[in-house]
């Protein structure tokens, strides 16, 4: 699981640092939605991982706050 986690984080970074340098519109926005793919992917094996108890409470907090948060007003 090691293993796809970081190749999948890799992937991310090598797609983000590749739409950095694209020129074509079309081919930067692409890159970017393939990143935010294996960032996607890559949270979810993270959740699967086996945590410790701190690690865990960290996380149910990051999760809680993200769900309760305000939407941006203009």
């Amino acid at each position: 699981m090691n293993k796809e986690l970081r190749e999948f984080r890799r992937l991310q970074r090598v797609c983000l640092e590749q739409a950095a340098l694209s020129t074509l519109d079309l081919a930067r926005s692409g890159l970017l939605k393939v990143a935010d793919d294996c960032r996607i992917a890559a949270e979810a094996i993270e959740a699967q991982c086996p945590r410790g108890a701190f690690a865990g409470a960290v996380q149910a907090l990051k999760l809680a706050l993200s769900a309760t948060r305000a939407p941006n007003r203009l």
